[in-house]
């Protein structure tokens, strides 16, 4: 289970921070920055987890006793499809942490960012590989990003049905695939990802002009 001794390694305000959803084929990737300003409430200690060890129930549980917890302070940040087809997947990850980062109070003294690869945030800032697994400021992160960008996702499988995105989130599920398949792509796909483009050269542009879906079966989603 994450604890805090990473974060008491360092003085001041700590931010522990996480990104959720590179490898999805449709929406953004976003990322969290949290600091518990005030240290970590009993009852969350031995609660908050790696987002991808909690089923989503708990996982919603959690974001709202994070967000409810004293002193704590929350920034979420987002890159776009757009962004991430110009950037690319990893900088597109980067600029959603950067924005996470600058969405808090204020900057963070030190901050603490899951992977081994390390964004320009603006502060002082150390990865650690594994972080979710073992900062409890970064796991916290991790489930603040998973439910933030859960939400998007099933906000826009109202507007664009068929895809699956209220249970897959955007990932390439057989589902998911097939659907593309079927019905083309809508603006929220990432073009840039190999799966996405095959299945637009496979299927033509008829499938998919001006990033719209032409099945009938969408029409009403599309004009919502």
């Amino acid at each position: 289970m994450p604890d805090f001794a990473y974060e008491s390694e360092h003085r001041g305000r700590v931010a522990g921070i996480d990104e959720v959803g590179c490898g999805p084929l449709a929406g953004p990737v976003v990322a969290a920055a949290v600091v518990f300003a005030s240290g970590v409430p009993e009852d969350l200690l031995d609660a908050i987890d790696d987002s991808k060890a909690l089923d989503a129930r708990k996982r919603e549980h959690l974001a709202h006793r994070i967000h409810e917890a004293p002193g704590v302070e929350i920034g979420v940040g987002a890159a776009s499809v757009g962004e991430i087809g110009t950037l690319n997947i990893l900088r597109a990850a980067q600029l959603a942490m950067k924005r996470a980062v600058e969405r808090l109070p204020s900057p963070p003294d030190m901050a603490l960012v899951d992977g081994n690869r390390l964004p320009d945030l603006g502060v002082p800032a150390r990865t650690i590989v594994g972080g979710d697994r073992v900062s409890l400021s970064i796991a916290a992160a991790s489930i603040v990003a998973k439910v933030t960008r859960d939400r998007i996702m099933a906000r826009l499988d109202d507007r664009w049905p068929g895809y699956g995105w209220a249970r897959n989130a955007g990932y390439g599920t057989a589902e998911h695939r097939a659907a593309i398949g079927a019905h083309g792509c809508t603006p929220h796909h990432r073009r840039s990802f190999g799966t996405v483009r095959r299945q637009l050269e496979l299927f033509g542009a008829a499938a998919s002009r001006n990033g719209q879906t032409h099945h009938a079966a969408f029409a009403e989603g599309e004009a919502r």
